[in-house]
């Protein structure tokens, strides 16, 4: 078992290490140059278009709603516990390169949005199917069908056994339990091993709670989307910007950090690398599989927005970047920049947590409490978000077969209650290697459609008469 856990670790850290961040990385650079910088000079109409409705646009929910689905599933543990990892590992300079990854990553976020528009189908039920699977099969053509398909293959399993179930109902349990039962005081034996009564109930909640939503369809995960995105990313933004103006004295030091240590070619503590290509790996690599630009998810849910526009909802798409890592996690991590809260050998939550005790003008209960409460939404959003990316790559497999689909409803339940109990490595490991290789085949559509999408731009920019 430790030869194969070994061996499922080799693999993952090379599909997941410099081939995939340096081709996501390249595909952002080069969309942005062809595009002229867009995502910095549209930013601004970028969220406009987010906030208000277009007029007779087709589709299942606004544009509000699309995004708010790709928010659920991208916001979550990685802004609390992935940013935290990267800036004790790779030093405050990962921050920096985060940052660059973000933005180079919006290019590529915006593509994929106009690509799902563009190249959505209307079921004859009248809902809307697309994403990755529909722009390489109809952008690239049939004879790439089988492309199309492994990506939905890859996507499901990321779906089912990975990002949307095991690793996010594991941490709701942890967190839970680590708040109301720390000493494991309270226990009961199952599968042969002790478990706290905390992560029992945490499990039947969370799969309750999952059903609900997901067997509801889209507009209900939209609509819950909608509300608990908005509330838990003001909640936690508050929280970080009262740490951020009581150590206010502090930022000045911080920012100097950040930018210090992203360019510091001295070698790195006990090592012989430059502390600069630390921070540079660590945080290109956070960016990206925080805001999951490349990865091919967050179109699936774009294509179901109300729009006729593909250059509209590709801007709408690039915001979700922006909303989490130049906001989200930039906040993250310079709350526990200020609170030093990365030098005292602190791992994973914990380092935030400290940041929140420390920064925060409350008693530790009231803090951990809060941080809880954060994660535990942001990772329940997640759930949701990724049962609606997963669905959708199976009706596609599937041929839209409904039984099929309804069916696969019930065994995501069923993940999310097992989730908790799910700790072996190698279950985990798997699921990174399924989430890193869906990216391959979706970066192969965007640069093979590439002048669709500059081709899209240029005409809905000269319709709108505005400079491109």
């Amino acid at each position: 078992m430790d030869y194969l856990n070994s061996v499922l670790e080799s693999i993952g850290n090379f599909v997941s290490g410099v081939p995939l961040v340096t081709l996501i990385i390249a595909v952002g650079v080069y969309l942005t140059v062809r595009l002229g910088f867009l995502q910095g000079l549209k930013l601004p109409k970028a969220f406009k278009y987010a906030v208000s409705n277009e007029e007779n646009g087709k589709g299942d929910v606004t544009s509000f709603g699309a995004l708010c689905t790709a928010l659920s599933a991208t916001i979550g543990t990685g802004n609390i516990v992935g940013v935290a990892t990267a800036v004790v590992s790779g030093g405050p300079g990962a921050l920096f390169w985060m940052w660059l990854a973000a933005f180079f990553g919006m290019a590529t976020k915006y593509a994929e949005g106009v690509l799902a528009i563009k190249y959505r189908k209307v079921c004859d039920d009248g809902h809307i199917l697309g994403g990755p699977f529909y722009y390489i099969e109809n952008g690239m053509g049939v004879k790439y069908r089988w492309l199309a398909k492994v990506f939905a293959f890859l996507c499901l399993c990321v779906g089912i056994m990975g990002i949307g179930t095991f690793t996010q109902v594991n941490s709701i349990a942890s967190a839970v339990n680590d708040f109301f039962d720390p000493d494991m005081a309270y226990t009961v034996s199952l599968f042969g091993k002790e478990y706290s009564y905390t992560i029992i109930i945490t499990g039947i909640v969370a799969a309750v709670l999952t059903g609900l939503v997901i067997i509801g369809g889209l507009r209900r995960i939209a609509k819950v989307s909608e509300v608990v995105i908005p509330v838990m990313a003001v909640l936690y933004f508050g929280a970080c910007l009262i740490i951020l103006c009581l150590n206010c004295e502090e930022i000045p030091s911080a920012v100097q950090k950040i930018f210090h240590n992203a360019f510091d070619l001295k070698a790195a503590a006990g090592g012989t690398v430059g502390a600069m290509f630390i921070a540079l790996q660590k945080g290109v690599a956070r960016g990206i599989f925080s805001n999951e630009a490349g990865l091919g998810s967050a179109p699936i849910a774009a294509a179901a927005a109300k729009t006729k526009e593909p250059v509209r909802q590709g801007l709408v798409s690039m915001t979700g970047t922006f909303i989490d890592t130049i906001i989200i996690c930039t906040m993250t991590g310079l709350c526990i920049i200020v609170t030093n809260s990365d030098n005292i050998g602190l791992e994973g939550v914990n380092v935030t947590l400290n940041a929140f005790r420390e920064g925060l003008p409350f008693n530790e209960s009231v803090s951990s409490f809060l941080l809880t409460v954060c994660l535990v939404f942001f990772a329940f959003t997640t759930i949701i978000g990724w049962n609606y990316y997963s669905e959708k790559c199976l009706e596609y497999l599937s041929g839209g077969n409904k039984k099929i689909v309804s069916a696969y409803k019930y065994l995501y339940i069923f993940a999310v209650f097992i989730g908790p109990f799910m700790t072996v490595s190698a279950v985990w490991t798997i699921a990174d290697i399924f989430n890193s290789l869906m990216a391959f085949p979706n970066l192969i559509a965007i640069i093979f459609l590439n002048g669709v999408v500059i081709r899209e731009t240029k005409k809905y920019f000269d319709k709108k008469s505005n400079k491109f």
